[in-house]
């Protein structure tokens, strides 16, 4: 009786860790193959910025094209920014870190055109201008730009 009575327990023993084995493998699967890195805030598509001329396109027409804003200035001109981060995550419970930023600026004049474009991006951590390649300096836009980085990057 007592061999059959440890029989029957080493059977519900070797039952119970194939289940937390078959469980701790389903719970594990969903983490290989995860691919952490996602975009938030706004992509970036170079066909679309390509259709945006400057002198030529409206706010209205800039609105249909880019979409909403991610913010605006009316503060030493009239400019509207969009803001998009490169974001990874190494398991999907931990939590995002921003690997790159970027801001696309539209500044318009005061007629309501597209005066120029800027694609603003982290450099050698300095504010960069990827499309005129220069660092801005002066005037409060660069100020500007920096508090947002800084503080985007505060609360990511």
């Amino acid at each position: 009786m007592w061999q059959r009575s440890r029989a029957s327990h080493n059977a519900r023993s070797g039952a119970l860790g194939l289940v937390c084995a078959l469980g701790l493998g389903l719970g594990l699967s969903g983490c290989i193959g995860y691919d952490g890195d996602f975009d938030r805030g706004y992509v970036a598509d170079q066909r679309t910025m390509d259709q945006v001329k400057i002198g030529a396109t409206t706010k209205p027409e800039a609105l249909a094209l880019m979409g909403t804003p991610s913010t605006t200035s009316t503060v030493g001109g009239d400019a509207w920014y969009y803001i998009g981060q490169k974001m990874q995550r190494s398991l999907a419970f931990l939590p995002a870190t921003m690997t790159d930023q970027n801001v696309i600026a539209l500044y318009f004049d005061k007629g309501g055109k597209v005066e120029r474009i800027a694609n603003y991006g982290l450099k050698d951590g300095q504010v960069f201008d990827f499309v005129s390649r220069t660092t801005p300096t002066g005037g409060s836009e660069p100020n500007f730009l920096t508090n947002m980085f800084k503080n985007l990057l505060r609360f990511s």
